[in-house]
């Protein structure tokens, strides 16, 4: 079997502001943008890995979600406890700071973690929880 991962998802709420988390702090390229105002699928992916994406789109656009599952999603978002992703880097301190620079919600520091890895996390524009874990 060959499987590889292709997109990943994670919701938005303001498309123009999880855009320009993307890829004006994180430095990722636009790979598609459809819809409008809040209704937009918008795929982002780093340069150099163009057959793996994020897809950042509206959380509760699926007509089978009921209206209470539309609400139970806004309130998750709003903890930040609905969506989240691991992202890595070679240098975590270098990246935390540029990402800090832009203002993004710091929710950790660099650290050692017991388990055996150095990460950071952030909160993107609409609540999604960033991991940023070094790798050599």
């Amino acid at each position: 079997m060959d499987i590889t991962i292709h997109t990943s998802y994670l919701p938005h709420q303001d498309p123009d502001a999880s855009l320009a988390f993307y890829r004006d702090v994180l430095g990722f390229e636009v790979r598609n943008d459809v819809g409008s105002g809040t209704m937009r699928w918008i795929v982002v992916g780093p340069p150099n890995q163009p057959d793996t994406s994020i897809l950042l789109a509206p959380p509760a656009a699926d007509p089978g979600i009921t209206d209470d599952e539309r609400r139970t999603i806004t309130e998750m978002m709003a903890k930040g406890t609905f969506g989240w992703i691991l992202l890595a880097t070679k240098d975590l301190d270098s990246t935390f700071e540029q990402v800090q620079a832009s203002d993004a919600e710091v929710v950790q520091e660099p650290v050692d973690q017991p388990y055996g890895v150095r990460d950071c996390a952030f909160r993107d524009p609409a609540g999604n929880m960033i991991r940023i874990q070094e790798v050599s």
